[in-house]
């Protein structure tokens, strides 16, 4: 599956799949996968325009070195249309909406084996994205991830999922702070890759805040829906030069350590054991 393995993709971005300007922008934006949505961000009356982009759009985008999702609607909906229309693209993902159940996956995964055939490509070439945005997507998101191999990354929702939890949304999300967790956990365990929910509000200060408070939680990708507030997320996802120099010390001290026979060491008033000098050497190998 061309899914980026070989380097982490961190910054994830929703357009509206008809909407041309916002194309351009997201272009410009430098984000790793850039989103076409054919759901809630494409009103019914301009899905067919949005899907006769698509093929054009995908080869746009990946010309500037981007990897290309589509956001499908429900299969009990449009979205057989829609894969129909952009499989033949060779879109690199295919995002799920409220995704809930393996059933979901499974099913989708047989609908895309079967536009992949009908369009001549090998199957398995394009990724799944379950995108969990209820409360049950977010309670099953182990069984979803292993429902099919094509599920490498997973993607946590703001809005609906504040909805569905009948929650009042707000800048400072406290009432995502449980699902945040929790789905970061439950992804780990799956190995697979948790992608953190849009910060749908504008101010690029509180989506900086947000991306570094979910690294804290261990988030190493987020999504977004404003190509302005790429750069910044994407600087708050990656380590500082003061915390790069820190896990250096701390890798070069346990190891000293090591060779001299002692099992730990103290470096910037932390105990240095096995687990933190493995993190710091995992924040330094960074991909």
């Amino acid at each position: 599956m061309n899914d980026g393995s070989h380097f982490l993709l961190r910054t994830w971005l929703f357009g509206p799949g008809a909407d041309r300007a916002v194309h351009e922008a997201m272009s410009a934006s430098r984000a790793d996968v850039l989103i076409q949505d054919l759901e809630d961000f494409t009103p019914p009356q301009r899905r067919d325009e949005a899907r006769a982009l698509a093929a054009g759009l995908f080869a746009r985008w990946r010309a500037v070195g981007a990897r290309v999702c589509v956001r499908i609607n429900s299969l009990h909906e449009d979205g057989p249309l829609d894969l129909s229309c952009v499989v033949p693209a060779q879109p690199d993902f295919v995002a799920y909406p409220k995704a809930a159940t393996a059933r979901d996956m499974r099913d989708l995964d047989r609908a895309i084996t079967s536009a992949e055939e009908r369009a001549g490509l090998a199957p398995g070439g394009i990724g799944i994205l379950p995108v969990c945005e209820t409360a049950l997507g977010v309670v099953n998101v182990r069984e979803i991830a292993e429902a099919s191999p094509r599920i490498r990354y997973a993607l946590l929702g703001a809005e609906d999922l504040a909805a569905d939890l009948m929650a009042e949304r707000s800048r400072e999300a406290v009432e995502l702070d449980h699902a945040r967790r929790r789905f970061v956990l439950e992804c780990r365990a799956a190995r697979i890759e948790p992608i953190d929910a849009p910060y749908t509000f504008t101010d690029v200060e509180g989506a900086t805040r947000e991306a570094r408070y979910v690294r804290r939680l261990g988030y190493r990708a987020k999504s977004l829906v404003r190509p302005d507030h790429t750069a910044a997320i994407l600087a708050a996802l990656m380590p500082s030069e003061d915390e790069l120099a820190q896990a250096r010390r701390m890798v070069e001290a346990f190891e000293a350590a090591r060779a001299r026979g002692e099992e730990r060491t103290l470096v910037d008033g932390l105990w240095v054991e096995v687990p933190t000098y493995l993190n710091a050497k995992r924040l330094l190998a960074r991909p």
